[in-house]
């Protein structure tokens, strides 16, 4: 097995849900030790389920392999003690608490930093340290409060969640990057650093152009499957279902044309442009759907994508995973779980020398507990 590219690093990973965790999963992929302090009730999405796997929810399996876990019931006076040990000796503290709830345990970031100068301390919360840190921070809740539902749903219906959790997950992905460029002007300097990521300011950021269109006064509001600036840029009906077409230029859009056995409508003033196609969407449209209402969406898929057309089925999780696998994606791991196969789904960063390694799967709650107090009661280890 090759290098880690964190190899040696430690990771004391009191966070539990989904943004905390899928941060320090990467980690561990990446080759850090990563130990995950749970409650003695253990992380709240060991009980999400359904749906499971094995008995055990796939909510919390997605997103906690390479760790081992250790219980710290942090109203004892004695693991608090260990806990604090276990902060003073880690490379990177993650913790998704409500702002200022560590800070009774001295676990907060002031705290850990007077034991370690070097530590890098990484909070994670709702609404940051300020006004919104009474409020407790869910997904749900900033997707609602963030304006993205305002953009997903049909143009005159209900507002919509998105199907995932869009925000913990890409909260996560923020975390981990400034965990990392803290770590690298740990490097350069020897001295840690507190970083904060927040759902909240991830959300605005995520939303991009959106956000900042809002910000100079010009926000889109809600289109279903339209996109503001673009068409065809949305699924069309075809034969026996759905398919995604994207024509982002005047190139894509004269081999559709082409494709659908209308050429003269990359001449037509009224499509010519991005600007004008978008302006007469509401006349485009029904060509476009008229014509790919003729054949069923595998040939199209195949016609369009042999002319560099940008497009797509709507496939299900299994077929886009399917699809994966048929690029040579090998999107599904399976790691030993004693004996048990427990499948998870591939860190798609690819490294040559460094790449994500799979040692571990996500840990029973307590599994390394006895090793990890072993070791912080021993002088002198540098990881457990």
């Amino acid at each position: 097995m090759a290098d880690g590219a964190l190899d040696g690093l430690v990771i004391a990973d009191f966070s539990r849900v989904l943004a905390g965790p899928l941060a320090t999963q990467l980690l561990g992929d990446l080759g850090a030790e990563v130990i995950k302090i749970e409650s003695p009730a253990g992380d709240d999405t060991r009980r999400w389920r359904p749906p499971e796997h094995g008995g055990v929810s796939t909510y919390y399996l997605g997103v906690n392999r390479n760790k081992k876990s250790v219980v710290f019931d942090l109203h004892s006076a004695r693991d608090r003690q260990l806990a604090r040990e276990l902060a003073a000796r880690a490379d990177v503290v993650v913790e998704n608490f409500r702002p200022g709830t560590l800070q009774r345990f001295g676990l907060d970031y002031a705290s850990v930093s007077a034991m370690n100068p070097r530590s890098v301390y990484a909070s994670i919360s709702g609404y940051g340290e300020g006004a919104g840190a009474r409020l407790p921070g869910y997904d749900l809740t900033v997707q609602a409060a963030s304006g993205l539902m305002s953009l997903t749903g049909p143009p005159d219906g209900e507002a919509f969640r998105t199907g995932v959790s869009v925000f913990d997950v890409t909260t996560g992905l923020h975390a981990t990057i400034g965990i990392l460029a803290a770590l690298r002007h740990r490097d350069r300097t020897g001295a840690g650093q507190h970083v904060r990521v927040n759902l909240l300011g991830t959300a605005l950021a995520v939303m991009s152009n959106h956000a900042l269109a809002a910000v100079v006064g010009d926000a889109p509001s809600r289109m279903g499957n339209a996109h503001p600036s673009l068409f065809p840029y949305e699924p069309f009906r075809a034969a026996d279902g759905e398919i995604v077409v994207v024509a982002a230029n005047d190139k894509q859009f004269g081999a559709l044309a082409r494709v659908l056995e209308h050429p003269e409508w990359a001449e037509d003033d009224r499509f010519s442009s991005p600007r004008a196609r978008n302006i007469h969407r509401d006349i485009l449209r029904p060509l476009l759907t008229r014509a790919l209402g003729s054949r069923r969406v595998q040939e199209w898929f195949e016609l369009l994508t042999a002319a560099g057309i940008p497009c797509a089925p709507i496939n299900s999780i299994e077929a886009g995973i399917a699809f994966a696998e048929q690029l040579g994606l090998e999107p599904v791991v399976e790691l030993d779980a004693h004996g048990a196969a427990v499948p998870g789904i591939r860190n798609p960063i690819g490294m040559t020398a460094t790449p994500p390694r799979y040692d571990l799967p996500p840990p029973v709650l307590d599994e390394h507990g006895e090793h990890v107090r072993d070791w912080l009661l021993q002088a002198g280890s540098a990881s457990p």
